[in-house]
């Protein structure tokens, strides 16, 4: 297990692939190009799990917490999308790095933006974990709320179909 989060852009060829198993895989290329898909990396049940995080809008401040979406610091930092999460293997992301030097604003303030993701994830690793395992076993269990199991990706399809694309054993 990670002894911290990790910040990862996922390879969007590798999102287009799961996307014909499971059209609720979220986009990452097009128009998003300029803004890669960032996310959070953990462990749940054995996989490497990726969430992805979205920037702060106002109606994240108004959201409520639920089953599959964690508002970070009160939604002023963005939201981390539990049934958006992809199992992926480390071919299919890079981390992202917090420590470059830049003078494009833009990028700055991603930064900035992304550490202060990560600061408040970690420091609150044990909710993150917690939510993101129950809301894993329940989709697994076939226990959840239908509009939420509707929102969610496949995770056990998704996770075959990431080791056959990556070509991991099966066994």
């Amino acid at each position: 297990m990670y002894k911290n989060f990790k910040i990862v852009k996922i390879n969007s060829d590798y999102c287009d692939y799961l996307r014909t198993f499971d059209n609720k895989v979220p986009y990452n290329a097009g128009k998003k190009e300029l803004r890669p898909f960032i996310g959070v990396l953990f462990i749940v049940e054995k996989h490497e799990y990726f969430a992805p995080l979205a920037s702060p809008k106002p109606k994240h401040k108004i959201l409520k917490n639920t089953l599959d979406l964690l508002k970070i610091e009160n939604g002023i930092y963005g939201v981390i999308n539990f049934n958006n999460m992809l199992p992926v293997a480390s071919g299919n992301y890079q981390e992202f790095n917090l420590n470059k030097k830049t003078n494009i604003k833009e990028e700055m303030f991603r930064i900035e933006l992304l550490t202060n993701q990560l600061r408040w994830l970690t420091a609150n690793r044990t909710d993150v974990l917690t939510k993101s395992k129950i809301l894993y076993k329940l989709y697994k269990n076939k226990k959840l709320p239908k509009n939420v199991e509707a929102r969610c990706c496949n995770f056990m399809l998704l996770e075959k179909k990431c080791k056959e694309y990556n070509k991991i054993d099966l066994l």
